[in-house]
């Protein structure tokens, strides 16, 4: 029997960026997932970086960490949370890696003298680097989402990638456009120019789009669907409809209301195996009808910038999974650190809270404020949670108003501080020195023991649990007795007990406080949220109560 060609979907943007690409390629592969068919999700992004990591998170959003350690767009983020699949490095694809492989081969004379050029050459290398991602992946259909929109110069190698594709296997490949409807205010009718001249850009490149996914406030009319049907030469039941929606778990559900999974396989000449989105359409149902609110506050210091929801989405992502699974709602609540520092009394509004996170960050800017925001969480019996800079802060304070270390510091925050209880880890020193910054930090999964009857063992219900890492900073083993002396425990740990990886209270002196070294929410999913957010939710729902 002949071995079936793999299917290559290409999702690019057009009109506009940040209109839910990334959402869109997790659905698509989501429900081709839910029909049985194994796939793989690929981002490409235009940026020369090499990789996501030396990004400002308040520039281009959250910095997700893979299971092998690669620093990577948020999206991947996504396409975790909704097909619940491992990204690593073969997912992740930027015009810096391509060009520096490129030149590498060229400096080792894999070209063998042949002159190394733009065009085929940087496009020949994005063709290789997804068929990488396809042979590890076994997957029977790719999903590649392209960063930014059609149009644009820098996307050009990547389109010419997809065009190149086309021409050699002309039915295994298929392009997706996202674009975006937009509403006049004054007029009150949508308008599909733009969509128009996004699908001309593609044109222009020997592409045309398979499909059209239009994404508005409202749900694409009957004449625009005909409209941008008769321009693109396509049935009109290949003009999708993306309308905003209540969360965005609807999107699959909703991709399937307009009978996307089967008109995809159809369009792709591949049969339907099964079907079932079952478990997914009750949760999207259920986030609908729950009434019971938990307020959460996230005090941070990245919201001056773009959006808090993008600096911090697997952070929110993994508050909503917990919420939900225990029927609540949250309400999230943005809280500048740096407001403490200026004025103390302003600590008094966390009181109205129901729990408070402190999530990771870098940098000295707004830690003095968490410093405050951990001490007054743990003095009022406020439900608390620190992730990564969040355990580090919550030792900072402990040691100061517990051990009466009233200098105690960070190494990160003051290279002079006296008692380091967070200081450099060994490995880092020369890195820090020498400012080799980019992907040297401890990055990727990690096992950690945890303590019997710890808060974090009863939490997670094994010994035992492997969780992902970002971090230069750790804490200093010299004051690690000292501070469980004092009653600070260190309930979970590097198998050698070398590296501290969560610190906790006792539930006898406090309802839940806690921190990790690791970033638990890039593990959380929405049918199985994270097992120390859960618990973290939990203890709110009791203070509220």
């Amino acid at each position: 029997m002949a071995k079936k060609e793999t299917k290559y979907i290409f999702v690019v943007g057009g009109v506009m960026s940040s209109v839910g690409k990334g959402i869109a390629a997790s659905s698509i592969g989501k429900i081709l997932q839910s029909r049985g068919y194994a796939i793989a999700n690929l981002k490409a992004d235009m940026y020369v970086n090499l990789d996501a990591g030396t990004i400002r998170p308040a520039e281009h959003g959250e910095v997700f960490v893979g299971e092998d350690g690669v620093e990577a767009d948020q999206d991947l983020g996504n396409y975790e949370r909704f097909t619940n699949q491992i990204s690593t490095r073969e997912n992740y694809v930027t015009t810096g890696q391509i060009y520096a492989e490129v030149i590498r081969r060229e400096r080792n004379l894999e070209y063998e003298g042949e002159d190394v050029e733009v065009y085929p050459d940087i496009p020949k290398e994005i063709i290789r680097r997804i068929e990488v991602c396809q042979k590890k992946s076994e997957a029977e259909i790719m999903v590649i989402e392209y960063g930014g929109t059609v149009g644009e110069y820098q996307l050009l190698p990547f389109l010419e990638a997809a065009r190149m594709m086309k021409s050699k296997k002309h039915a295994d490949v298929f392009v997706v456009l996202i674009s975006y409807l937009p509403t006049p205010a004054l007029l009150g009718e949508q308008k599909s120019k733009p969509t128009q001249h996004a699908v001309t850009d593609l044109y222009s490149v020997g592409l045309n789009p398979d499909f059209v996914i239009c994404r508005s406030e409202r749900p694409a009319t009957d004449d625009i669907k005909r409209t941008i049907s008769n321009v693109c030469s396509l049935p009109i039941e290949r003009i999708i409809s993306a309308p905003d929606i209540y969360s965005i778990y609807d999107v699959p559900v909703n991709f399937e209301k307009e009978n996307f999974g089967a008109i995809l396989l159809k369009t792709m000449g591949l049969p339907t195996r099964k079907k079932d989105l079952a478990d997914w359409t009750a949760l999207a149902a259920k986030i609908k009808t729950i009434n019971k609110e938990v307020k959460i506050g996230i005090v941070g210091k990245y919201f001056n910038f773009k959006s808090c929801k993008d600096t911090y989405i697997s952070v929110i992502e993994s508050i909503n999974h917990a919420s939900w699974g225990l029927n609540h709602k949250p309400n999230v609540i943005w809280l500048d650190s740096e407001k403490y520092e200026k004025d103390r009394s302003k600590l008094k509004e966390l009181q109205d809270l129901d729990g408070i996170i402190v999530p990771g960050g870098f940098g000295k800017r707004g830690t003095e404020g968490m410093i405050l925001a951990a001490n007054y969480a743990r003095e009022n019996k406020i439900p608390y949670f620190g992730l990564c800079l969040g355990m580090q802060i919550m030792t900072i304070s402990y040691a100061r108003n517990v051990l009466g270390l009233s200098d105690a510091n960070s190494t990160e925050m003051d290279s002079d501080t006296k008692n380091p209880v967070i200081a450099t880890m060994a490995d880092q020193v020369e890195k820090i020195k020498n400012k080799n910054y980019g992907a040297t930090m401890r990055l990727g999964a990690y096992p950690c023991l945890l303590k019997d009857g710890s808060v974090a063992a009863l939490a997670y219900g094994k010994k035992s649990i492997s969780e992902r890492h970002r971090h230069r900073y750790e804490v200093n083993n010299a004051y690690i007795e000292p501070l469980e002396k004092a009653g600070f425990v260190f309930s979970g740990s590097s198998p050698d007990g070398r590296l501290m990886e969560i610190a906790e209270l006792s539930k006898n002196e406090h309802p839940f406080y806690l921190g990790t070294q690791f970033h638990p929410e890039f593990k959380s999913r929405p049918l199985t949220p994270h097992p120390l957010f859960y618990a973290f939710v939990k203890a709110c729902i009791s203070k509220k109560k």
